[in-house]
C-alpha cells in the first residue's frame, strides 16, 4: 500500500503542470468568449460534445490502466472502466462546476448529468472506450486527451449557465477549472483501476 501512495503522489505532482495548462487554455478561451460575446448557446454546444468525448476518453484510460497492471478479465474491466468514467467525469464537468457556479451565484446555474440527461450519448460512448481498452489497453494519450477535454468540459458547464461575463472572474475561474481537473482526473486515470489491480493481483498470488 505505500508503494501505490507513492505512486499516486507521483502521479499527481508530475501531472500538475499539464491540468495547469488545460486551465490556462480554459482562461485563454474564457477570455475569447469574453471579447467576442458569444451566445451561451454556443457554450451549451461545446459542453455536450465535450463532455460525452471526455467519458470516452476516461473510460478508455481506466479499464485501460486496469487492463496493463492485472490480467483484466472483461466483467471487472467493464465495472471498474464504467464507475472509473461516469463517475469521475460527472465530478470533473459537472458536479465541482456547478459547486463553482453556486459560490459565484451566477443566475442561471444548473446541474447536468450527462449519463442520465443524456443517457443514449454518454453511456454507449463509456462503453465504446471500455471495449477499445479491453483489446487495446493504452493510457498516455487517452490521459493527456482526457485532461484537456475534462477542462473544456467543465468550463463550458460553466459558462453556459452565466450572465455576463466579468473580467475579474476569469482567474478565478481558472482555479475551479485546475481542481475540477487535476484530482478527478488523476483519480480516474490511474487512482481508481490500480486500487483494483493491486487487489486483483494479490489474489492471484
Amino acid at each position: 500500500m505505500n508503494a501505490t501512495s507513492k505512486r499516486i503522489g507521483r502521479e499527481l505532482k508530475s501531472h500538475a503542470p499539464f491540468t495547469t495548462f488545460g486551465a490556462l487554455t480554459g482562461i485563454a478561451i474564457m477570455a475569447v468568449f469574453f471579447y467576442v460575446d458569444i451566445d451561451r448557446s454556443a457554450s451549451r454546444t461545446l459542453f455536450w460534445v465535450f463532455h460525452p468525448f471526455h467519458v470516452f476518453l476516461s473510460a478508455l484510460a481506466t479499464a485501460g490502466m486496469y487492463r496493463l497492471n492485472s490480467k483484466g478479465r472483461l466483467l471487472p474491466t467493464i465495472l471498474i472502466g464504467y464507475f472509473g468514467a461516469i463517475g469521475i467525469a460527472t465530478l470533473s464537468d459537472c458536479i465541482i462546476p456547478y459547486l463553482a457556479e453556486s459560490l459565484l451565484n451566477w443566475p442561471e446555474r444548473d446541474i447536468h448529468l450527462g449519463f442520465i440527461e443524456k443517457w443514449w450519448l454518454v453511456n454507449p460512448l463509456a462503453f465504446a472506450g471500455i471495449a477499445v481498452a479491453y483489446f487495446l489497453p493504452r493510457t498516455k494519450f487517452p490521459h493527456a486527451g482526457h485532461v484537456l477535454l475534462s477542462t473544456w468540459a467543465s468550463l463550458f458547464h460553466m459558462t453556459m449557465t452565466m450572465g455576463t461575463i466579468d473580467v475579474y472572474i476569469i482567474p478565478l475561474v481558472g482555479v475551479f477549472l485546475f481542481l475540477a481537473v487535476w484530482i478527478p482526473c488523476c483519480m480516474s486515470d490511474i487512482v481508481f483501476p490500480l486500487l483494483f489491480a493491486k487487489k486483483s493481483g494479490s489474489e492471484e498470488t
